[in-house]
């Protein structure tokens, strides 16, 4: 029987644009285009999911390896809580309501340290019984050590779980931990594939 229903954050339970925020800060469009690849990459993500340095430091890194994108570096440092721009639709009900039909409610999630701020933001989040954040225990998702914390952390069976995420290659990893997952696309969508699952999982 499932208990427990597992969240990603960021495309799940809030939105975030990337694009919005540095074409705001940065009217260049030529300027701005350059610019995001150098922070918006899976090599820079992945080192401020994990931080095994602090957030500080790395940015620090990142701006005397781009010299010539200080300032872009430092409005991302510094604006950082504005790249999140609302909840995803639908959800904090969806969540509601699932929690009154008695299921526990935990988030994992691959984010940098910022997201506390985040957290704080958005009513949403009051909601979760509690989190694991990939920068807080210095691992990623996919890696089975991040889902294992989970069910360590919360006392949880995997088979008792199902996780919703955006990306397939993190519901892949929770389900060679043993852990079902659904694949977000929205609200409506991930609240019909939940209910068949909890049909068969009776």
């Amino acid at each position: 029987m499932i208990k427990n229903l597992i969240f990603d954050f960021g495309k799940v339970l809030v939105d975030y644009d990337f694009d919005a925020f540095f074409r705001k800060y940065i009217p260049d469009t030529e300027r701005c285009q350059a610019f995001i690849p150098v922070l918006y990459n899976e090599e820079v993500q992945q080192l401020l999911d994990r931080e095994e340095r602090p957030f500080e430091t790395i940015i620090k890194e990142l701006i005397n390896k781009n010299r010539k994108f200080e300032r872009e570096i430092r409005i991302f440092n510094d604006h950082y809580t504005e790249i999140v721009t609302n909840e995803v639709e639908g959800m904090e009900e969806l969540l509601t309501q699932l929690k009154a039909e008695g299921y526990k409610l935990y988030g994992l999630t691959n984010w940098c340290s910022k997201v506390h701020q985040t957290m704080a933001q958005f009513d949403i989040f009051k909601l979760l019984d509690g989190s694991i954040i990939s920068s807080d225990e210095k691992v990623l998702k996919p890696e089975p050590a991040i889902y294992q914390r989970l069910f360590d952390r919360f006392n949880l069976k995997p088979e008792e779980c199902i996780f919703t995420d955006d990306r397939p290659l993190n519901i892949e990893g929770s389900r060679r931990m043993g852990m079902d997952g659904i694949v977000f696309k929205n609200a409506r969508q991930y609240e019909r594939e939940l209910r068949e699952l909890l049909e068969i999982r009776l």
